[in-house]
């Protein structure tokens, strides 16, 4: 929502809604800066919440992105001397550079100045890895180092650095994860109602035709990276091209899976909620309060009500009268390193190592292998020909 323009896809708070409250932090960066990141948004939005405390008022942080939010709550984030271009066009972000590096390459540069970063990113991680050596050459210090000295800050913890604002409460909405699903499903055909394709053909046809042209599309950065742009990717650049039947049958797979990808990236959002904000070890983490939004026919009583209370509560120094959501931590180890030999993949991460050996992939590699070594108890092995060789006489396999 920071870009310019793009009010559909994006899902931009509307201009009614905008006249009510003051909002900040919307359409200020041009849709064509391929390099605003997370540490820009935060030293754009720190100033104005300063600004906002001066005025008495109380800021409220809308999500959205939570590792956002998490910039603005916790220190966590590292500065580094490079800063961003305002302008479209080329820029010099070393980051970027680093990204068209091969991944062996830029796996085994980090292992070289910061091996305890190395062992804890996926070689294949580009943007991460690039990130540790951007760090590392611009302030001459591992990233891990960096982290470790936030972590022992007074008031940090194993995640990261002191919270920034003692006082914060959170809110979260969350629903019924069917009738979330139906909920996103209509908000994307309202988006279509809403004039969706056009803004995409139009940004299409100004931005973005002349990349794809030349084969150097990105969909990994800046504007091109939200939702909806690779979903309509291949309904844009063959709609004039194509029979309108194709057109049609493409313009429909956009939709879909606009859909689809809409319900996972909102999944996503509720497991980071839960793994970084509920899960989150140490004493500096803000009250998570939830409210029901399931029933919208219950908007009153279940959310704004206690909502308004809670907020109220904090306002005036007292305990509010809702109880905070907890759970319980696990002993789940997202750094954890295994090699599956049988699929010949690193697999980063407890949760990811048990979906990866029920994976449809890993379990057709060890039925391959299971059928081998029966083959060989059977008495041989399969050669190349397809025949079946005898065991030696001395009784051993010949492999």
């Amino acid at each position: 929502q920071v870009y310019k323009g793009l009010d559909i896809i994006t899902n931009k708070v509307s201009p009614q809604e905008q006249r009510l409250c003051r909002h900040h932090m919307i359409s200020f960066v041009d849709p064509l800066v391929s390099n605003y990141t997370v540490v820009d948004f935060r030293d754009k939005a720190v100033p104005l919440i300063s600004y906002i405390f001066a005025r008495d008022k109380i800021p409220i942080v809308v999500g959205g992105t939570n590792y956002y939010i998490e910039s603005l709550l916790w220190k966590v984030l590292i500065n580094t001397k490079e800063k961003p271009s305002s302008a479209p066009g080329p820029d010099g972000d070393r980051k970027l550079e680093l990204e068209q590096l091969d991944s062996a390459e830029l796996h085994r540069r980090l292992s070289q100045v910061d091996p305890e970063m190395a062992a804890k990113l996926h070689p294949h991680d580009k943007r991460k890895v690039a990130r540790s050596l951007q760090v590392f050459e611009e302030t001459g210090i591992p990233h891990s180092e960096i982290l470790h000295q936030q972590q022992e800050e007074e008031g940090g913890g194993p995640l990261g650095g002191p919270l920034k604002y003692p006082h914060s409460c959170i809110l979260w909405l969350h629903a019924d994860q069917a009738a979330l699903d139906a909920r996103l499903e209509k908000r994307v055909d309202d988006m279509v109602a809403a004039g969706l394709l056009e803004e995409l053909r139009d940004f299409h046809r100004r931005y973005n035709r002349e990349k794809v042209a030349e084969n150097r599309q990105d969909y990994q950065h800046g504007i091109f990276q939200s939702i909806g742009f690779k979903e309509f990717h291949e309904f844009l650049i063959s709609e004039g091209n194509c029979s309108p039947e194709t057109s049609a049958l493409l313009l429909e797979k956009g939709i879909q899976a606009l859909k689809q990808v809409t319900k996972r990236y909102a999944r996503r959002q509720n497991k980071w909620v839960r793994n970084r904000f509920l899960k989150r070890p140490g004493p500096n983490v803000p009250p998570v309060y939830g409210l029901e939004v399931s029933d919208l026919q219950r908007w009153e009583e279940d959310v704004l009500k206690p909502a308004l209370e809670i907020v109220e509560s904090f306002i005036q120094g007292r305990e509010p009268p809702a109880e905070p959501l907890r759970m319980e931590q696990d002993e789940e180890n997202k750094r954890s390193h295994r090699v599956c030999e049988l699929c010949d993949r690193l697999i980063i991460g407890d949760r990811e190592w048990a979906a990866h050996t029920r994976s449809k992939s890993h379990l057709h590699h060890l039925k391959k292998r299971r059928k081998l070594e029966a083959s060989r108890r059977a008495g041989g092995t399969v050669g190349d020909s397809g025949d079946t060789e005898t065991s030696d006489e001395d009784g051993s396999l010949p492999l």
